[in-house]
């Protein structure tokens, strides 16, 4: 093999993550400070080297999901603020001490199990996601009680989620907002040094009134857009690109096929690449005959089927393509905002679906 060819490499430039965090910071309003979301795998980016990116680009904070995210961030020495968002068990609460790790909570009946140990626990008010957290203002206020009342328990903070906020235009945000403004003001005079938040990216972008104390921003750290149009139109640069490399090249006569079940035939004589790339790196099968790659500046479409390890690309009939030439799936004009659209899905979960065997290489505007 071609010395430096890799057969799929996401590619993540940390500098691009660090910009994004300071363009994020810098737009916030009323003193509100940055935490970045690096839940899942920092959305399949990498947590650990895209925390460290996002607060040397000003984040204070870090948000993950689940305890064990928790865990293998002060695993590797990242000792800022982090805040644990998920549901948990007794066994993750424990997990999540160890790590010094907020939680949330909306339950007084779950207080209990958070008691003597030493954690702060934020209380989530459900404004209208309909997911975690209570739609009972005061059953909100019960909990925040409990928790002033619990051995070891301090309120770190009051929060929502907003549902609506990536659809510029809605007004169920604001619906939301008036919802909770009064019991965050409320939280906020009895306890002065708890944070209030609610912004996700697009809140953040789009409605000052939403900072509070603090914005969780997740997709727009990685330099996606969570308006699902253009990143460029955020001031937000992609941090990601994805590469692979053509394996073989061979020419395809009219009525010849590739791949299974023979979805693509060739109408005139053409030639196809092989990219050992497919849906068990990440590359959804709703992509069949729905994508372009590119290689050496051309576009070319997908031709066929993806399979788990595979790829076949329509060359044309006259191309300067070879054997080991760079394949780019995502990135330098074939952004994760398009592949979304193909797949009618959304960025998010474009590059939260690259698998563990797409290997992950770090550099700094290299």
């Amino acid at each position: 093999m071609a010395a430096g060819v890799k057969r799929a490499v996401a590619r993540v430039n940390l500098a691009a993550v660090q910009r994004n965090c300071a363009r994020l910071r810098n737009a916030l309003t009323g003193g509100a400070e940055l935490c970045a979301v690096v839940k899942a795998d920092g959305y399949g980016h990498g947590a650990a080297p895209c925390a460290e990116a996002a607060l040397a680009g000003g984040a204070t904070w870090l948000a993950v999901a689940a305890a064990s995210e928790a865990a293998h961030l002060r695993a590797v020495g990242i000792a800022a603020p982090l805040l644990v968002m998920g549901a948990l068990t007794p066994a993750e609460v424990d997990v999540a001490a160890a790590a010094h790790a907020d939680v949330v909570t909306w339950d007084e009946r779950f207080v209990p199990i958070l008691a003597g140990r030493r954690l702060r626990v934020h209380v989530k008010l459900d404004t209208g996601m309909g997911r975690l957290g209570t739609r009972d203002v005061d059953e909100a206020r019960r909990a925040v009680a409990a928790i002033d009342e619990a051995e070891g328990l301090e309120l770190g903070g009051v929060m929502t989620h907003f549902a609506t906020a990536d659809e510029v235009g809605d007004a169920f945000l604001g619906d939301q907002l008036a919802a909770f403004h009064p019991f965050a003001v409320e939280a906020k005079a009895r306890h002065p040094s708890i944070v209030a938040h609610a912004a996700n990216s697009a809140a953040t972008l789009r409605e000052p009134r939403s900072h509070f104390d603090l914005v969780r921003c997740g997709v727009a750290v990685y330099g996606l857009d969570p308006f699902q149009r253009d990143a460029g139109e955020q001031g937000l640069e992609p941090a990601l690109t994805l590469r692979s490399y053509v394996a073989a090249v061979k020419p395809a006569a009219p009525g010849q096929s590739a791949g299974y079940g023979r979805r693509w035939t060739a109408g005139e004589p053409t030639q196809l690449a092989t990219i050992p790339i497919g849906y068990g790196d990440g590359v959804r099968r709703g992509l069949t005959n729905n994508a372009d790659v590119l290689i050496r500046g051309g576009r070319y479409p997908l031709a066929g089927t993806v399979s788990m390890d595979n790829i076949t690309v329509d060359l044309g009939p006259d191309t300067d393509v070879r054997p080991y030439d760079e394949a780019i799936l995502i990135g330098d004009g074939v952004p994760a905002e398009e592949w979304a659209r193909r797949l009618d899905t959304i960025n998010y979960e474009v590059t939260c679906g690259l698998t563990a065997r797409v290997e992950r290489e770090y550099h700094r505007d290299d």
